[in-house]
């Protein structure tokens, strides 16, 4: 590679003269190449123009030629016609013949000439070609027995074994046929006439034959359907599809075209139609003069190449002046650059301009000198700084030494806590890649670190459907600097290498800002007393199971008592049987609100989310909590957007249902009278938000953390009578089921509001 850029730089010019000798040179290249181009097109354009009009003209003086002489013979034939039906075709036959070989004397263009009767015989004929035969069966008999007939080109049929062929080719004849007019009105015979094709390739000839020398122009006759009547012999016959027949077909008749034939050459085709003369009607032929495109353009060629070579001789000329002309300019800048050189190799000299130099070159001079002076001093200047620089540098080498042990040492003993934990420790950045996994880590998920560095997070170790939650939270994050699901002490389920599900409880912080920023993750297997959360469930199941029989016996039995199908009570037993109906209402509730918990949380609850309107489910528990809200003077009022109407959630309809059901309810409860009840749908923010909002006392302080437990009431003593505190960890645990959320937060004004959130990939527009 050096050898080949070595080689190169040899090339290119050493010195300014040379570079203005060669920068003349090739001004000179490119103008002239520029102006050859312009004169080559100006000038094929031109050629072209002229050449195509010229075939145009002479296109359209053979059609005319044609059209001439196929009248020419129309007419003949017709005066013969006429003369024919003059004679009385019994008395007069040898006067009919004799006539007939007269006209084919006359004009020697007719192949055959012949009159036959209304039955197709052959009465008289030219040379008595065919007297006697039938030629009902030829076109041309037919239809002139209707009135005159013009045909076009075909080969001979019967008089092709009678008459010679001139070239070897087969005879071609152009059929003119008049009815001969009888004694009674109508026609009493047919005078028909082959026209031999020799006439058109005299035409054809006459109107070559001056402009032949030299422009290898072909001429072409074709028909109505585009078949060669008349051209060259390969082309006979052949059936053609060009732009310039359907442009002489069309309103403009005359004219030219450029055009790739059949061939794969360049031709430039002159074109015009026949349109017939005087009373002969014409028979669509179209001529084609073609030259080849080559040919045509030539003598542009030429000029181009000869305008080529003057330029480039012109450019050497213009080269060994601009060498000249440039060592005179440049003679001034190579003494100055003498100068500099002896001042580079030590020398104490001054820069002198030449006494011939123009001003540039002193002004040059002065400035050199001026700057020689002032490096000079700041050399001596740049002396001193560097004993002073090269002082601190080792002082800053030391301290920076020392940083670099403390930082080390600091990273060993947190690498050393870290690998010591006893939990799971993974380190993530902003986008959830992994950038650090410890040895626990490795044992409780099975991914060695070589193997979960630089993987995401959420890909290797969350179950599917928590996926979308996780991006969610990152992406949340990342716009707002807010990590609510990714910050402190939470609960979740993982996956390990083999598929397997583990719960862990997780320990969540954050650490720096910006893209700098990461996340530390502690994670401990919780396997252990989830089996013991589980037999703990299982033992209230089994318990809630043997409760709920004698419960519902129990209040079937109050019931029928408290409604006097035992017989009369008095007010004291009355009120003391209301009580423990109460009570074994309230057990009832407990009993089913622990089932249900029970089995959402074991799974034994499946979730079934289909694709389903929102509006109809949230209108439903509206419709079923209206009771409950007017005993309680609470005005529900729903309220959202025309466009959430059509949306359609993946939702399990009875699930939603028992959740909107539970806020609704805690809602009316703790509202008080004569407030409402707010319902709104938003869509939006990547997820379908449901709000609840009510004007109640809100949720205390210390009771915040707690909410979502099992239990958990706020006012133990206030909800005895109605809660179980079981409502809200049911309905958080079906809505996690279903990928969202169940948050609350303060109203602003007072009271509480919570939102139910689905992620946005489960939820679509209605097309509906």
């Amino acid at each position: 590679m050096p050898t080949v850029q070595s080689a190169i730089r040899s090339l290119l010019p050493s010195g300014l003269s040379s570079y203005m000798a060669l920068a003349s040179s090739v001004l000179s290249i490119v103008l002239t190449v520029i102006l050859v181009a312009l004169v080559h097109r100006q000038a094929t354009e031109h050629v072209k123009e002229n050449i195509g009009n010229g075939l145009g003209e002479l296109a359209q003086q053979t059609a005319d030629k044609l059209d001439r002489g196929m009248f020419e013979r129309y007419r003949e034939v017709g005066l013969v016609a006429k003369r024919l039906a003059e004679l009385d075709p019994v008395r007069e036959a040898a006067q009919r013949r004799r006539m007939l070989d007269d006209a084919v004397r006359s004009y020697g263009y007719y192949s055959w000439l012949g009159i036959a009767g209304v039955d197709g015989t052959v009465q008289a004929a030219a040379r008595g070609l065919l007297e006697g035969a039938n030629v009902a069966q030829r076109p041309w008999f037919g239809n002139a027995l209707k009135g005159i007939y013009v045909g076009d080109v075909h080969e001979a049929v019967k008089l092709a074994k009678l008459l010679p062929s001139e070239d070897g080719q087969p005879l071609r004849f152009v059929d003119v046929a008049f009815p001969v007019a009888g004694n009674a009105g109508g026609p009493s015979g047919v005078l028909g006439a082959h026209l031999s094709w020799q006439w058109a390739r005299d035409v054809e000839r006459s109107v070559i034959q001056p402009i032949q020398s030299g422009r290898q122009v072909q001429a072409l006759i074709v028909s109505r359907d585009g078949t060669v009547l008349l051209g060259p012999p390969e082309l006979l016959g052949d059936k053609l599809e060009l732009r310039s027949l359907d442009q002489a077909r069309g309103d403009k008749g005359v004219g030219y075209q450029l055009e790739t034939w059949r061939d794969g050459k360049d031709y430039l085709v002159g074109y015009s139609q026949t349109r017939g003369y005087a009373d002969y009607p014409g028979l669509g032929w179209v001529v084609l003069l073609r030259q080849d495109a080559d040919n045509a353009y030539a003598p542009v060629r030429k000029l181009s190449q000869y305008a080529l070579w003057t330029g480039v001789s012109l450019a050497v000329l213009f080269s060994l002046a601009g060498g000249l002309v440039a060592n005179w300019i440049t003679q001034p800048i190579k003494q100055l650059q003498h100068d500099a050189d002896r001042i580079r190799q030590g020398e104490a000299a001054a820069i002198t301009p030449a006494g011939r130099s123009y001003d540039e070159v002193q002004s040059l001079s002065g400035a050199l000198n001026t700057l020689l002076d002032d490096l000079l001093r700041r050399s001596r200047q740049l002396e001193t700084l560097n004993e002073t620089l090269e002082q601190r540098v080792d002082e800053r080498t030391r301290e920076l030494a020392g940083a670099l042990a403390t930082v080390q040492q600091t990273a060993q003993r947190i690498q050393t806590i870290v690998e010591s934990a006893q939990d799971a420790f993974i380190g993530i950045d902003r986008s959830g890649v992994i950038t650090d996994w410890n040895s626990q880590a490795e044992l409780l998920l099975g991914w060695t670190r070589e193997e979960a560095i630089g993987r995401s997070l959420g890909a290797l170790a969350l179950p599917r459907r928590y996926q979308a939650g996780f991006e969610r939270a990152l992406q949340e994050y990342r716009n707002t600097g807010i990590a609510r699901d990714l910050s402190g002490r939470i609960e979740r389920i993982v996956v390990d290498r083999h598929g397997n599900e583990l719960p862990v409880e997780l320990s969540v912080g954050s650490a720096g800002q910006g893209e700098r920023g990461f996340f530390s993750v502690f994670m401990r297997d919780i396997a252990q007393r989830k089996r013991v959360d589980q037999m703990k469930n299982e033992l209230v199941a089994t318990v809630s199971h043997e409760l709920r029989t004698p419960l519902t016996s129990m209040r079937a039995s109050l019931s029928l008592l408290q409604s006097g199908a035992a017989g009369h009570l008095d007010d004291e037993a009355q009120e003391l049987v209301g009580i423990a109906h109460r009570h074994c209402e309230r057990l009832v509730r407990l009993v089913s609100d622990m089932l249900d918990i029970e089995k959402v949380a074991s799974g034994k609850v499946a979730v079934q989310p289909q694709p389903e309107r929102l509006l109809p489910v949230v209108l439903d528990a509206l419709a079923a909590i209206r009771v409950q809200a007017a005993d309680a003077g609470v005005t529900l009022a729903p309220s959202w957007t025309p466009e959430v109407e059509q949306l359609v959630v993946e939702l399990d309809r009875d699930r939603i249902t028992q959740v909107l059901l539970n806020l609704l309810s805690n809602a009316v409860k703790f509202a008080p009278g004569g407030s409402s009840v707010d319902v709104t749908i938003a869509d939006g923010g990547g997820q379908v938000r449901i709000g609840v909002a009510d004007r109640g006392p809100g949720i205390p302080p210390a009771f915040r953390t707690r909410v979502f437990q099992r239990f958990a009431q706020a006012d133990p003593e206030a909800d005895q009578k109605t809660s179980t505190g079981l409502g809200l960890a049911i309905s958080r645990q079906i809505v996690l089921e279903h990928g969202g959320q169940l948050r609350f937060e303060d109203r602003p004004g007072g009271g509480t509001v919570f939102h139910i959130e689905l992620p946005l990939q489960q939820a679509t527009r209605s097309v509906s």
